[in-house]
């Protein structure tokens, strides 16, 4: 006799289902946490030894009272805006281009072929070198800004596509065929499904570059951002900001890092863990 899900057995059948839920729920947000504990300890050692009135290594309880001073000045804010919008357009750039890129480099041997020199190339540059050659090109905006951090963030991205197409089970392909299914729809309901995981894997390892290049970029031609801010408290030697601005930057690496995490677990939610 099948057990309906409101009777109590069938209650009690379900609730394991909910614990693995909450279980992989927790998984994703408690190593963030439980990774500030080292972090914690050192910033706790630095203030029990630190001096009181050093000009390179401030004490970290001096860091709130510089930053505030940046909020009130009306500079802080705006500076993160500029951030984070830059990262933002930046990755996401990068994440539609590496994986056209990807799957146009897996799926065609002779476009790989002829594409890979050039991409070998490219991805050897760093982005330092790009940056006086994007200047000239494009100039002091936002537009650079993107290009740059863009051209360093996209090679994790397009290289887990490419090879995750080249994972590809031919059993797949096969049911895609067997099916009859078109063009479009294999691609939307077989191949980008089975290229996912690589993706993100692909993400999670672009975004922390995406936002290291974007601090390097705005560090070095002082345009609006916190790494203009970093440089210019550098430039005054003003340790408590640089070392406060430095914080903010890690805490916006350590969120993004847990929101790409948890995107991944909720979209991959579907797929059979290993």
């Amino acid at each position: 006799m099948a057990v309906n899900a409101a009777t109590p057995a069938g209650r009690r059948r379900l609730r394991p289902r909910h614990r693995r839920d909450r279980a992989a729920t927790a998984s994703i947000l408690i190593p963030p946490v439980r990774g500030l504990a080292p972090l914690a300890l050192l910033l706790g050692a630095w203030e029990l030894t630190g001096a009181e009135r050093s000009p390179y290594f401030p004490r970290p309880s001096t860091w709130p009272a510089a930053l505030g001073d940046l909020w009130t000045a009306g500079t802080l804010l705006p500076a993160a805006g500029a951030t984070i919008t830059t990262f933002c357009l930046a990755l996401g750039v990068a994440i539609v281009l590496g994986t056209l890129l990807g799957l146009l480099a897996g799926g065609v041997r002779t476009i790989d072929r002829a594409l890979n020199p050039a991409l070998e190339f490219a991805r050897a540059m760093p982005p330092a070198a790009i940056i006086p050659i994007a200047t000239l090109l494009i100039g002091y905006n936002e537009q650079m800004k993107v290009a740059v951090v863009s051209s360093a963030a996209i090679w994790p991205i397009l290289f887990n596509s490419r090879a995750a197409l080249r994972r590809l089970d031919p059993v797949l392909i096969e049911t895609a065929r067997s099916l009859h299914l078109t063009r479009l729809q294999r691609v939307r309901k077989i191949t980008f499904p089975a290229l996912l995981p690589g993706i993100f894997l692909g993400v999670r390892v672009g975004g922390p570059i995406a936002l290291v290049v974007t601090l390097l970029v705005e560090f070095l031609t002082q345009v609006d951002g916190i790494g203009g801010l970093i440089a210019t408290a550098q430039r005054s030697y003003l340790s408590d900001q640089v070392w406060g601005l430095i914080l903010v930057a890690g805490l916006f690496s350590l969120l993004v890092g847990g929101l790409i995490a948890a995107l991944e677990g909720y979209v991959l939610r579907h797929r059979p863990t290993r």
